[in-house]
């Protein structure tokens, strides 16, 4: 690979080969690794989108990433620093395009941070994941998110997509999550998670007393809100889209004003069980997006990942993970009178 070709990949984001990580140039290096390019709008892209135009002129670059360019003022459009990327440009037009790291494009770096991992071998990792951390980069956590850990932690991450995650958990929800760390072991437990063969469990402290059958499944689509794009909702697949979920609740202990249940997914929609549970009318407690209040010093939803298993995908064994909830969770638990039996 030309040092061109390499300054591509860093200037875009993209994951390094395995054979190239050691010859990648470190994060202050990267961060002023930038390229001036002057092109001419063509004549098969006279009244085209600015973006649009951009992308047919430097192909080897996504057009999201040009878009970004675009956002923060580095492209000129004859000498004018063009903020839109629906700009209509003419044929002849002079353009100029400072190709550099964009927030999005160095979030794929490493940052040591203290992982609480729980199991490791040659193939995947099992993490015990706390409440507040992002698992992956997106808008407004560009770092300090897992990914950016397992890139610190195992240098092989930076060779596979999303540095291993094959699953999410939400900021605000702790537990555990397990983490590729070979490219056929990844495929296998996303094809696992797909088949619906790795066993996910959570226990949820939710607001209102349980009524009816201590076990329901709930089988409920989930799209976007069509009245708060911000939020998940139980949707009409004839009239919104959305995608099906299925969520099996079970009772653990009620009282008069609040209930402890386990969820076990059987598809990974997101928010679902937060979603599921409001949709039954038991918001979970702290979790003010989907109408739930603030209570006993819990400042996050009450949801906590308890139990993973599955088969190992490269010896077969069966695998089984239990955690118990984190501190803050288990004293609005006891506050409440609410017990939880890690054996359940």
């Amino acid at each position: 690979m030309t040092d061109s070709e390499l300054r591509k990949l860093i200037i875009s984001g993209s994951p390094i080969p395995d054979m190239l990580a050691d010859d990648v140039l470190d994060e202050g290096e990267a961060t002023s690794e930038t390229e001036l390019r002057h092109l001419s709008v063509p004549v098969e892209g006279h009244a085209s989108r600015l973006d649009k135009a951009l992308a047919g002129l430097v192909p080897e670059f996504s057009r999201s990433y040009l878009q970004q360019l675009i956002e923060a003022g580095a492209v000129l459009v004859k000498g004018r620093a063009a903020l839109k990327t629906s700009l209509k440009v003419k044929a002849g037009d002079d353009l100029t395009i400072e190709l550099r790291p964009t927030p999005q494009s160095q979030a794929f770096k490493p940052e040591e941070m203290a992982l609480n991992i729980v199991y490791q071998d040659d193939h995947l990792l099992v993490i015990n994941k706390p409440a507040g951390l992002v698992v992956h980069p997106a808008p407004g956590n560009w770092s300090g998110t897992l990914l950016n850990g397992l890139l610190a932690y195992d240098q092989q991450a930076a060779c596979l997509p999303r540095a291993g995650i094959v699953h999410r958990l939400d900021k605000d929800t702790s537990g555990l999550m397990v983490v590729a760390r070979q490219r056929r072991t990844m495929d296998a437990l996303v094809g696992m998670i797909a088949a619906r063969t790795v066993s996910r469990e959570y226990i949820a402290l939710a607001h209102g007393s349980w009524v009816g059958a201590k076990s329901c499944q709930v089988e409920a689509p989930i799209g976007r809100d069509p009245r708060n794009r911000l939020r998940m909702a139980v949707v009409d697949l004839g009239k919104n889209s959305g995608k099906t979920a299925s969520t099996v609740i079970s009772l653990l202990e009620s009282s008069a004003k609040h209930c402890l249940v386990k969820c076990k997914l059987h598809t990974g929609r997101t928010h679902q069980i937060r979603v599921h549970m409001a949709f039954l009318g038991h918001a979970l407690v702290a979790d003010v997006l989907y109408g739930g209040a603030m209570e006993h010093g819990l400042q996050r939803q009450g949801l906590h990942a308890c139990r993973l298993a599955f088969e190992h995908p490269e010896t077969g064994t069966p695998m089984e993970f239990r955690s118990a909830p984190a501190q803050d969770l288990q004293e609005a638990m006891t506050s409440l009178g609410l017990r939880y039996n890690l054996a359940l």
